[in-house]
């Protein structure tokens, strides 16, 4: 098994949730190859939860605000390295807008792109379209964008007015400690995309995003689709390849 490392505190709440989605995988991958779980069976995994400067909001600053969240992602990758990590998954849609950067300073490690795993998973299932959910900064960035017309699946945007309706969730809801503002507020837009967008896959594009909408009865029967689930699959995929 190969050791990983998950690059968290964007928010602590999503980088938490992110390690029990990668148990989890992991112990589907176990199950799967027909093998025993047990404690010994996990790989040996880091969960590095630094605070990192707004994401959005550096993104709608100049080029200086622009480099704030990077010194201390590259500090906590250095860390994770350190600790023998080979590869590492980043539980932050908005902080894939710096990932080349990321990649190109620490080319040892396989860091994951969250909207390239989530686009393949798409195109594999032969979804056609998505409608994404996520920060205005994520928008700003294309990151999901350029991932999704890569493999062919075409990308829906919500309206200005439910882009408002998303950040206010997420930044004055779940980041708040208020999740059933942040319900109300995900879910409505959630509906609304569904509804508009027929039969495209709801890509619920920040981490903040399924800790308000999982179980809810309002979305239970919407099409979700989390790329933080994505990205654990794909990271216990890493950890049990041959190194």
């Amino acid at each position: 098994m190969q050791v990983v490392g998950i690059l968290g505190g964007m928010g602590p709440a999503a980088g938490a949730d992110f390690v029990r989605l990668f148990v989890q995988s992991c112990v589907e991958h176990l199950q799967g190859q027909g093998l025993a779980v047990s404690d010994q069976s996990f790989p040996e995994h880091w969960l590095a939860q630094v605070p990192v400067p707004d994401r959005t909001r550096a993104l709608e600053a100049d080029a200086f605000g622009a480099q704030q969240p990077l010194e201390p992602m590259l500090q906590a990758l250095g860390r994770l390295a350190a600790l023998g990590a080979r590869c590492v998954a980043m539980p932050c849609n908005t902080a894939h807008a710096w990932h080349s950067r990321l990649q190109d300073r620490f080319p040892q490690l396989d860091v994951l792109h969250i909207a390239d795993e989530m686009a393949r998973t798409l195109a594999a299932r032969q979804v056609p379209a998505a409608a994404l959910m996520a920060t205005e900064g994520t928008y700003r960035s294309g990151v999901y964008g350029q991932a999704l017309a890569r493999v062919g699946v075409h990308c829906h945007l919500p309206t200005a007015t439910e882009r408002a309706r998303i950040m206010h969730g997420i930044y004055d809801g779940v980041k708040a400690g208020n999740m059933p503002l942040a319900q109300r507020c995900l879910s409505e837009v959630a509906q609304a995309l569904a509804q508009r967008h027929g039969g495209a896959a709801l890509v619920l594009g920040c981490t903040e995003i399924p800790l308000a909408l999982d179980g809810l009865a309002q979305t239970a029967d919407l099409p979700l689709f989390n790329p933080a689930q994505v990205l654990a699959r794909a990271l216990a995929q890493r950890a049990y390849a041959p190194a």
